[in-house]
């Protein structure tokens, strides 16, 4: 499991904004949980993680930050 964030400088929509806009993890069977962090929130599953780019990307408008190295398993506890 790892953490990312999508990160935005430029707001192709008008609606989600700048900077982090959402955040997410990636599961180990490759499906995809992510949460918008706007006024207009919600959570989404995405079957991978090249549908979160290929959606939510805008052609490179956005970036997907991991916050996690490859092959952690990530404990949300230690930050609560």
């Amino acid at each position: 499991m790892r953490r990312f964030y999508l990160e935005r400088e430029h707001d192709v929509s008008g609606v989600s904004g700048l900077g982090r806009v959402a955040e997410g993890v990636l599961f180990s069977d490759g499906r995809v949980s992510m949460r918008w962090m706007s006024k207009r929130s919600g959570i989404v599953i995405h079957k991978s993680l090249e549908d979160v780019v290929a959606i939510h990307g805008h052609g490179g408008a956005s970036e997907l930050v991991f916050v996690d190295a490859e092959g952690s398993s990530a404990t949300f506890l230690e930050e609560v």
